[in-house]
């Protein structure tokens, strides 16, 4: 490991800069070195006394990329890495008892949702969806000493809903559960769930931690260090799912520019979604960070420096015309995926299918760090191209 030479006095976003100020001990470089090894030695009496015996479930790169994460999100128990986010997620789940009563959201990632309905019953999970931005929904959701989690996402993927996180950790705390929420499009710049009451905090770090679509990784953080987080712990190890060293590697150099990135990116999606709710082939645009959005109010609350880098918009002229607007862009890129540096659409009720809760005239864009006028330019083109 690193030795740290910057005080924690500083704000995150100058111990991000710095990765906590991490110097190498060896060369005194200012950026960490990348520890490939699997295997270590033994001490003479047969100990481990470096602290690292085999890499499936430990490597000190990976140990830096967490260190940095956990001083994010304000995680007192510390963060994990594993290989990406389905993996992570999964991992709480798998920490859970057979006939544990889970409440999730109906607007959420699609593949975690397609997830738990298929292999949460045959791991005796009972799990009941729900619309999580109404909170006497969520409240009759819950079963006081049967549900032990719940699980939210603010904002929601891909209609960008908002839930009240402090509101949610209420519900969950007073039925004896625990609140996890995925906070993949919001990230620790602009939302920090474990200091407004959550117990977990989950990103697929593929997105805007790393933001260089060149990197698959999951990010758990935990506020308590108790047998539940033990467990998730012991989950890992065993499981193989670490994050590889490489990977670790170049999210720590994303992680540096985060700050940057997220603000820019916020930034961005707010003046397009203001620009683009008065469009005359946009019906509507889904973005918490315009004042009527439903969601605005609470996101206000919970959001600081910006609302989130995605929004999404539905199409005046139907699924043709939606689809027929991403085939007409140039600079934005069609793509799954979000978070990127790089501006990306897509028509996703194609991508999730039956039982998608995305109406068919929705397109999805994930604004990453280009001219915005240039952006603008180039949806509104392809907009009237669809619309002939």
């Amino acid at each position: 490991m690193s030795e740290t030479n910057t005080p924690a006095a500083f704000s995150r976003r100058s111990l991000a800069a710095q990765a906590l100020g991490h110097v190498d001990p060896i060369t005194r470089g200012v950026v960490a070195p990348l520890h490939v090894a699997t295997t270590f030695i033994r001490d003479p009496d047969n100990g481990y006394s470096s602290g690292f015996s085999y890499a499936r479930p430990d490597n000190a790169t990976v140990r830096e990329a967490e260190a940095v994460l956990a001083m994010l999100e304000e995680a007192e128990a510390g963060a994990l890495l594993f290989g990406s986010g389905m993996a992570a997620a999964t991992a709480v789940f798998g920490a859970l008892e057979p006939g544990d009563h889970v409440v999730a959201p109906n607007v959420m990632y699609w593949a975690l949702k397609r997830w738990l309905r298929e292999e949460g019953p045959r791991r005796g999970l009972a799990v009941d969806f729900v619309d999580a931005a109404d909170g006497r929904a969520l409240g009759q959701a819950v079963r006081p000493g049967r549900t032990r989690l719940v699980w939210i996402e603010t904002p929601g993927n891909p209609l960008w809903t908002v839930t009240d996180i402090r509101a949610a950790a209420a519900i969950a705390h007073g039925a004896g559960a625990r609140l996890a929420v995925d906070s993949t499009a919001a990230s620790p710049v602009h939302t920090r769930p474990l200091t407004l009451g959550a117990d977990l905090v989950m990103h697929s770090g593929t997105k805007i931690l790393n933001g260089h679509s060149d990197v698959v990784a999951g990010v758990l953080a935990a506020r308590s260090a108790d047998p539940f987080w033990a467990r998730i712990q012991a989950i890992r190890a065993s499981g193989g799912a670490i994050l590889g060293p490489f990977e670790a590697y170049l999210l720590m150099r994303s992680l540096r520019t985060l700050h940057l990135r997220a603000g820019a990116q916020a930034a961005g999606a707010l003046a397009l979604a203001t620009r683009l709710r008065d469009h005359p082939h946009v019906a509507r645009v889904l973005y918490p960070g315009l004042p009527e959005d439903p969601g605005h109010a609470v996101a206000a609350r919970q959001m600081e420096g910006g609302f989130g880098y995605m929004l999404s918009i539905r199409v005046r002229g139907g699924e043709a015309a939606a689809i027929a607007t991403a085939a007409a862009v140039h600079l934005w890129k069609r793509a799954t995926s979000l978070g990127g540096v790089e501006s990306l659409i897509e028509h996703r009720a194609s991508v999730e299918g039956p039982g998608t809760p995305c109406p068919p005239d929705l397109l999805r864009l994930s604004t990453g760090i280009e001219d915005v006028s240039d952006l603008f330019a180039d949806l509104d083109a392809a907009l009237r191209a669809a619309h002939g």
